[in-house]
C-alpha cells in the first residue's frame, strides 16, 4: 500500500491483528489521501495484509505523494506524561512483532472494528447511502446542495483513546520513535467515503455550507457502559442538563478523556479494545432545511382581534388573530413544521393598525419549499387578503435572517402617530383643547401601566410626545392627532392610569379623560422594501 512506510508497519500489524477495520488502521496512520479510503474494504483489506507480507522487502518509504490536501486532525495526546515509562497498570496485549516473522491476518471481512463499531464498515456500502438517499427523497424537499452530519456514540471516543495508547505502547516497546501524534477524524473519513456516494445519488454537491441537512444519529447498545468509568474518575465533567437523557454525551466525555491520567485510564478499560459483536445501529435519518423567512406589512381593521392568539390559563378569550390569519397560508405553501411571529411593536386587541401598516417577520421553521418568484409571494399575499376581512397585508416578500434585524434596529428611537377618540367628564369648547397644538417634545414618566404588569417588570420609562393636533368633536368628544416615540403608551398618556403616567391629558386639560378609540395610523420604519403593485 503506496500510503503506509515501514515505519507504519507496527501500527498495522497490532490493530489488524486486535479486530481494526482497515479505514481505521489507514487514520491511525494518520493517511490524508481522501481517494483511498472509499477504495472497497475487501480491497484495504488485501493491501494491509500484502504490506505485512512484504516484510523481507526493501520499500520506499516516500513511495507516492498524495494529492488530496492536508486532513483536519484531533490531538488525542495531552502530553508527554510517561512517555520514557513502559510499564502501566492495564494490561496490553503483545502482538507479533515486525521483525519476528509472523504477519498479523487477524481481522477477518466480517468482523467488526473494535474502534468504529462497524461505521467505516457496513456504514460506508451503497445499500446503506441508498437507505438514506430513499428517506431523502420521501422527505419531498426543494434543495440544491446538502451538508451530512454525523452523531457518534459517545463510548467510540473511549475506544479510539484505548486503540492510540495501545499503539503508543507497541511502539516504545519496540524502540521506535512515535513521530505523530494525532490521527484523521473519524466523522471526517466517514464524510470523505460517503460525500461522493450521496452526491451522485441526490445528484447535488455537498457544502458545508448548505441550508439543508441530512443527518444519521448512530447508536451502539452492546458498549454504551464502556465510558461511565469516566464519572468516577472525573465527576466534573458530568453534570444533569434539562435537555439531555444523558449525562455521557460526546463532549462531556471528550473532556473527562482530556482530564484522565493514563495510568487511570488503562486499569479500567483494554487497549487496544476488544472487539464487539454487533454492529452499530443507525437510529435516525433525518432531514433539515434551514429557516426561510417572509417579511411584509400588515393593517388590522378589527377591534376585536388580538396581534397574537390571546389564551388566559389556558383558556383562548378569541378565535383568531393576526399572527394566525397571515401563518396560516404560509405554513401550508412552505410546508413548514413551525413559525416565529415577530413584528415592529404591537397594537391591543382593541386598536386598529391603518396607514401603510405596521411591518412583520415570520421565521418558517425546516420548510421543504423554500424556492417562490416574485409572482408566487404576490399571489400567496392576495390569498391572505381574500381570506378575510379583519387583515391586509402588502410588500410580502423573501428576506434574510440578517434584515429582519432592521426592524428591531434603534427600535425606540422610532417615531409612531395615533389617532384617537377622547372623552372628558367636563364640558369643553375648542379654545379649551387648542393649546394642545402648541406642545411640542412633551416629556412623559410612564410606570409600568396596570394592564401590562402581569408580564412586564415594574419600571419607569421616559419617552416623548413629539407633536399633538386636536380635532374638536362636541362638548364631551375630540379626537387627538399624536406623534410620538416608540414603545409610548397612548391609552395611559390619556387617561393617566391612576397618576402611574405624568403628565396625562386629564392633568393637562384639569378633568378626567378617558379613551374610546384609538388607531396606528403609521409605524415609522423603512422596512421591508416598498413592492411595485
Amino acid at each position: 500500500m503506496s500510503a503506509l512506510t515501514e515505519k507504519d508497519r507496527p501500527i498495522v500489524e497490532l490493530l489488524l491483528n486486535a479486530g481494526t477495520c482497515p479505514r481505521c488502521i489507514l487514520r491511525f496512520c494518520c493517511v490524508g489521501s481522501q481517494g483511498l479510503y472509499r477504495h472497497p474494504h475487501k480491497d484495504l483489506m488485501k493491501d494491509l495484509q500484502e504490506f505485512l507480507k512484504s516484510s523481507e522487502e526493501k520499500e520506499d518509504p516516500g513511495s507516492l505523494d498524495v494529492a488530496d490536501p492536508p486532513c483536519k486532525r484531533i490531538r488525542l495526546e495531552q502530553g508527554e506524561e510517561g512517555a520514557g515509562d513502559g510499564n502501566h497498570n492495564g494490561a496490553l496485549p503483545q502482538p507479533p512483532s515486525a521483525g519476528d516473522g509472523h504477519t498479523a491476518l487477524g481481522s477477518s471481512p466480517g468482523k467488526v472494528c473494535n474502534v468504529c463499531l462497524g461505521i467505516l464498515q457496513e456504514f460506508c456500502e451503497a445499500d446503506f447511502v441508498q437507505k438514506v438517499c430513499q428517506k431523502v427523497n420521501s422527505a419531498d424537499y426543494q434543495f440544491t446542495s446538502f451538508v451530512f452530519s454525523v452523531s457518534l456514540p459517545p463510548q467510540l471516543s473511549v475506544r479510539e483513546r484505548a486503540a492510540w495508547l495501545g499503539v503508543k505502547q507497541q511502539m516504545r516497546n519496540l524502540g521506535l520513535p512515535l513521530a505523530k501524534d494525532d490521527i484523521v477524524q473519524l466523522k471526517e473519513a466517514y464524510k470523505w467515503i460517503i460525500h461522493p456516494q450521496l452526491s451522485e445519488e441526490l445528484g447535488v454537491p455537498a457544502d458545508g455550507k448548505s441550508l439543508f441537512e441530512v443527518s444519521v444519529v448512530f447508536a451502539h447498545p452492546e458498549t454504551e457502559e464502556e465510558c461511565h468509568f469516566l464519572a468516577t474518575a472525573c465527576p466534573d465533567c458530568f453534570k444533569p442538563a434539562k435537555n439531555k437523557q444523558s449525562v455521557f454525551t460526546r463532549m462531556a466525555v471528550i473532556k473527562a478523556l482530556e482530564k484522565i491520567k493514563e495510568e487511570d485510564f488503562l486499569k479500567h478499560f483494554p487497549c487496544p479494545p476488544s472487539s464487539p459483536k454487533n454492529l452499530c445501529d443507525a437510529l435516525e435519518i433525518q432531514c433539515n432545511n434551514g429557516a426561510v423567512f417572509v417579511a411584509g406589512r400588515y393593517n388590522k381593521y378589527s377591534r376585536n382581534l388580538p396581534q397574537t392568539p390571546w389564551i388566559i390559563d389556558g383558556e383562548r378569550k378569541l378565535e383568531s388573530s393576526v399572527e394566525e390569519l397571515i401563518s396560516e397560508h404560509l405554513m401550508a405553501e412552505f410546508k413548514a413544521d413551525s413559525f416565529n411571529f415577530s413584528s415592529s411593536g404591537r397594537e391591543d386587541v382593541d386598536v386598529r393598525t391603518l396607514g401603510n401598516g405596521r411591518p412583520f417577520a415570520i421565521e418558517l421553521v425546516n420548510p421543504r419549499r423554500i424556492r417562490f418568484t416574485a409572482h408566487e409571494m404576490k399571489r400567496l399575499q392576495q390569498a391572505i387578503n381574500d381570506s378575510s376581512d379583519k387583515i391586509q397585508v402588502r410588500d410580502l416578500q423573501l428576506v434574510t435572517r440578517e434584515a429582519i434585524g432592521r426592524m428591531k434596529e434603534g427600535e425606540e428611537e422610532k417615531t409612531k402617530t395615533y389617532s384617537a377618540l377622547i372623552w372628558t367628564d367636563k364640558a369643553i369648547q375648542r379654545e379649551d383643547i387648542a393649546f394642545l397644538d402648541d406642545i411640542k417634545e412633551l416629556k412623559l414618566e410612564q410606570k409600568t401601566p396596570l394592564r401590562v404588569l402581569h408580564r412586564r417588570p415594574l419600571a419607569v420609562r421616559c419617552r416623548l410626545i413629539h407633536t399633538m393636533k386636536s380635532e374638536y368633536i362636541d362638548q364631551h368628544h375630540f379626537r387627538l392627532h399624536l406623534k410620538t416615540q416608540a414603545g409610548t403608551y397612548i391609552k395611559e398618556f390619556v387617561h393617566g392610569d391612576f397618576g402611574r403616567t405624568k403628565p396625562n391629558i386629564g392633568s393637562l386639560l384639569n378633568r378626567t379623560a378617558d379613551i374610546l378609540e384609538l388607531d396606528v395610523e403609521s409605524v415609522d420604519v423603512d422596512w421591508p422594501p416598498t413592492l411595485a403593485d
